[in-house]
């Protein structure tokens, strides 16, 4: 008899749990399918960076702005905020970025008008990108980050270089792939494994769109890892830009690199001295850039917490080896050469910080883009004509590869 009472008992309280969930379900409600907004195209620069054009307020300009996951807001150039005449509103905030530390003030409760889209309540904060426009050789007047892809799910599709915006809510994501669920308060941060010589390292990378790289470790992680120990790999001066402007790095390869269920070899890495600590070692070891992202279709799912990564035609691209030690700028619509790396093919070929570049290989043009794509082919000698204190010259620059 007892225990025919306990079985009762307990598929009292099945039947009782059963309903009690039912009840509970029916109260939730279902959350609703996401609803396609707007579809646009973007423009790839320099290192796979998406640049979007888009409209401040009521402000006629169009403006150029950088998608950067790896930005915890929005943000605007100070310069074009100066020529449009906004209001800034100083404040005791502080934002970090590679090479320094700056307080910062913002343009508040503005609205942003992309095709199809209006954003409003968005409180930009103000930055100085002179550098950043003449590293990209195109005027740079702003960051869209976390503020905007925080309300909406937004697809990069690098194919079609196109951006697609829908409504947060259920989702289909394209099949195959892989889904990432990357820990998000800001700024997405997913694990990876790294192998260098024999060295298995597993760590945690900022998920970096706006980085115009592959790989960027802090030299703290990689010293701490032994990552380059009794490896005989190149490891190469070169200079970056950050926020407080031009800083020395290295760049070298590392033999293995995984993100999701791909794995990428031989990957062109850049070493720095994280001084202001944004990349909060040791609680992350560097950050995963667009020079890599690129190589997927993303879809970006804040709300959910979901990155969902799709192999594209530029997966199995070959990654820049190429070595010139040659750095060079947009400047008053001119390209100069702003530094010469020391013992590198380019100061060997004699040339010199403050040379202007007039054409290369008979290819005469203020894109900066053109003669960064003819620099990266590893074993020509392109010939470059030069204008040096109002003097005409022509010099030949080997490029090789780091590898």
């Amino acid at each position: 008899m007892r225990i025919q009472i306990f079985h009762v008992l307990v598929l009292c309280l099945l039947f009782f749990s059963v309903d009690v969930r039912a009840q509970e379900q029916e109260s939730i409600p279902e959350e609703p399918e996401a609803r396609l907004i707007t579809r646009f195209p973007f423009k790839q620069y320099y290192g796979g960076v998406v640049v979007i054009s888009a409209r401040l307020s009521n402000y006629p300009d169009t403006l150029q702005f950088l998608l950067d996951t790896g930005s915890a807001g929005i943000s605007l150039d100070t310069g074009t905020c100066i020529g449009l005449g906004i209001k800034l509103t100083p404040s005791d905030k502080i934002v970090r970025g590679l090479g320094a530390s700056k307080n910062i003030s913002f343009a508040t409760d503005h609205t942003l008008h992309l095709p199809g889209l209006s954003v409003d309540s968005l409180d930009f904060h103000v930055n100085n990108y002179e550098l950043i426009s003449q590293v990209y050789g195109i005027q740079i007047d702003g960051i869209i980050g976390y503020s905007l892809l925080s309300r909406y799910i937004v697809q990069v599709d690098y194919d079609k270089e196109e951006i697609v915006i829908y409504t947060q809510g259920r989702f289909r994501y394209p099949r195959g792939g892989y889904m990432m669920k990357p820990n998000l308060t800001f700024i997405p941060v997913v694990p990876a494994p790294l192998r260098s010589g024999k060295r298995n390292v597993n760590h945690r990378y900022y998920f970096d769109t706006g980085a115009g790289m592959c790989l960027l470790l802090s030299t703290q992680f990689v010293k701490d890892s032994s990552l380059l120990v009794k490896r005989k790999v190149k490891v190469i001066p070169t200079e970056a830009q950050g926020l407080g402007g031009k800083m020395q790095m290295f760049i070298t390869t590392v033999n293995e690199f995984r993100i999701g269920n791909y794995t990428f070899r031989n990957v062109p890495t850049y070493l720095f001295d994280d001084v202001t600590n944004i990349t909060s070692y040791p609680s992350l070891g560097g950050m995963i850039g667009n020079d890599l992202l690129r190589r997927f279709n993303l879809t970006l799912n804040y709300a959910r917490k979901e990155i969902h990564l799709l192999p594209n035609t530029h997966f199995r691209d070959q990654f820049d080896y190429s070595y010139t030690g040659l750095i060079i700028y947009l400047i008053d619509n001119r390209i100069e050469v702003t530094d010469v790396i020391r013992n590198s093919p380019a100061e060997k070929a004699g040339f010199k910080p403050g040379d202007l570049i007039l054409a290369v290989n008979n290819n005469f043009t203020s894109n900066l883009q053109v003669y960064r794509d003819i620099l990266k082919n590893i074993g020509t000698r392109p010939t470059l004509l030069l204008m040096r204190n109002g003097e005409l010259m022509l010099k030949k620059l080997p490029i090789r590869s780091i590898l």
